[in-house]
């Protein structure tokens, strides 16, 4: 019964249009009236609590330091470095936005972020050497949500702190499935591109190859500050944040020097309503999550999965295909926020390592970003590009293939994602 009082308010609540913080507040107060012991002062508590978290503080940070990028020239010299490298190749523009992708992802932690800077560098670019608006948006989408997946993903920060498991661990294990996701778009480009009559564009000389990767260092060192620091225990993931928003601002600001003061105040303050907006959701998943907890639902989600118990790759594709499923009609924040207390205790019960499901639960999250009808970061591609959704859709899809066989290659194949983790970890 609780169960389905949990799920029913929270439908109702979201399909009547309320925002999804009030909608999880909402469901806490439901449950509370069901176990007949409702108290105001529980819930202000519990949502005061839920904010009230050193882990998340990373979060900001991460977001801060993602502005400060494209803001201050970071993005636009990542962009230059992958196109000297393979900007010559058949369908290069493709590689070129994939391998810069990958690299932003190592800064950034936030798909919108580098999908907006991929769109504004290089969809023109695509679109002028000949690609069509609809693939080049589609591919720029589908690789920027790979921040949320490699190091240091937001996302991931997420998951460690509502699933109790360790953002450095979790952190680790993304880099290899983050690396496989852009293979995997690399063989549907060149299954693409290899059909299309466009030009590569010509090969640049060694000499400006070295000028453009001297250009690129400050930007190139941020991430190797960031793994390697959380690798030998430098500082913690929240600490990580706080590096990468200062060493943004002041590679911006002193060595660049294309960062103004206004555009760093507006770099604050679009990080500081976004983090209001997490934060905030944060606190009204403690409220449903306290409220869960009490009225048992992970023993009962348990008891629903215990067929699934002697077969964890079976629980994995039944839990993922679901999180496909609504990622099509809600975003990434609420799912982890709604999903991850819920199932985490199942999950474990099955044997299935934490950190692993983490990763793969938010690669799941992430193909929902691009998924229609909702689609995320696709909206995001549409209002920078000028491309219409429709267009967007089709565009995006053999890329959206690839990504969902890469899940389904890393659910089938757990070591996939535990043995380079357990390599860099060891």
């Amino acid at each position: 019964m609780t169960l389905a009082i949990f799920v029913s308010v929270l439908l109702v609540g979201l399909a009547i249009g309320l925002p999804v913080a009030y909608a999880l507040i909402l469901t806490g107060v439901a449950l509370m009236y069901h176990l007949d012991f409702y108290d105001a002062q529980i819930v202000a508590q519990n949502l005061l609590n839920g904010a009230d978290s050193f882990p998340l503080m990373a979060v900001p940070f991460f977001m801060l330091a993602g502005s400060v990028m494209n803001a201050g020239g970071l993005s636009a010299r990542i962009v230059d470095l992958a196109l000297t490298l393979v900007g010559h190749i058949k369908g290069g523009l493709g590689y070129v936005t994939i391998l810069a992708a990958c690299i932003l992802a190592s800064l950034s932690g936030s798909a919108a972020a580098d999908a907006a800077a991929l769109s504004a560098l290089l969809v023109p670019m695509m679109m002028k050497a000949g690609h069509s608006r609809a693939r080049s948006g589609g591919l720029v989408a589908s690789s920027g949500i790979i921040a949320l997946v490699i190091p240091p993903s937001i996302g991931l920060v997420l998951i460690g702190v509502t699933g109790n498991v360790s953002i450095t661990g979790l952190f680790m294990a993304g880099i290899a499935p983050g690396i496989m996701m852009g293979l995997s778009l690399c063989a549907a480009w060149w299954l693409l591109s290899r059909k299309e009559a466009v030009e590569p564009m010509p090969k640049v000389e060694r000499k400006i190859v070295l000028t453009t990767l001297v250009r690129s260092f400050w930007a190139l060192l941020l991430p190797v500050i960031i793994i390697v620091g959380l690798r030998f225990g430098v500082f913690t993931p929240t600490e990580a944040g706080v590096v990468a928003a200062v060493y943004a601002i002041f590679v911006a600001t002193c060595v660049y020097r294309e960062l103004s003061l206004k555009q760093l105040y507006t770099a604050f303050l679009q990080s500081a309503k976004m983090t209001a907006m997490v934060m905030f959701l944060v606190a009204g998943a403690l409220v449903s999550g306290w409220m869960i907890t009490i009225a048992g639902l992970p023993q009962q989600v348990m008891q629903l999965v215990s067929p699934f118990n002697d077969s964890p790759t079976v629980l994995m594709l039944v839990i993922m295909g679901l999180v496909l499923v609504i990622g099509m009609a809600m975003d990434m924040i609420p799912i982890v926020l709604i999903l991850v207390p819920v199932l985490m205790p199942a999950v474990t019960a099955a044997g299935i390592d934490p950190v692993y499901f983490g990763v793969v639960f938010m690669l799941s999250c992430a193909i929902g970003l691009v998924t229609p009808p909702v689609g995320a970061v696709l909206n995001v591609v549409a209002g920078v590009t000028g491309a219409r959704m429709m267009d967007l859709i089709k565009g995006v899809w053999p890329f959206l293939l690839a990504q969902c066989v890469t899940l389904l290659l890393l659910i089938l194949f757990p070591q996939l994602v535990l043995t380079p983790y357990r390599w860099i970890m060891d």
